[in-house]
């Protein structure tokens, strides 16, 4: 009879693609940006509702964000300039 070694338990986490450059990272190293009746905002602590999208720290990445149509893409949505204004104040 074979004995079945037992593993250590190991806790899932939760890994994210930014919606940029495609990496891939555990979810909290990277920033939710949401969608919401009332614009598009940074949610730090990912409990926000609405539809949602990823983005690293890279400053290339965020810059991206605000100057092309990746997001509007990824949110389903047109930015306005109010939520362009925004993301760029909660760039990291």
């Amino acid at each position: 009879m074979v004995k079945k070694q037992i593993q250590p338990y190991q806790k899932h986490v939760p890994v994210r693609t930014c919606v940029v450059c495609k990496g891939k990272d555990i979810k909290r190293h990277l920033t939710r940006l949401v969608r919401t009746p009332e614009g598009v905002f940074a949610d730090p602590g990912g409990k926000m509702n609405g539809r949602g999208a990823y983005v690293c720290d890279k400053i290339d990445c965020w810059e991206k964000v605000t100057t092309t149509t990746i997001l509007n893409r990824a949110l389903k949505m047109q930015l306005t300039d109010q939520d362009r204004q925004r993301l760029q104040q909660a760039t990291p």
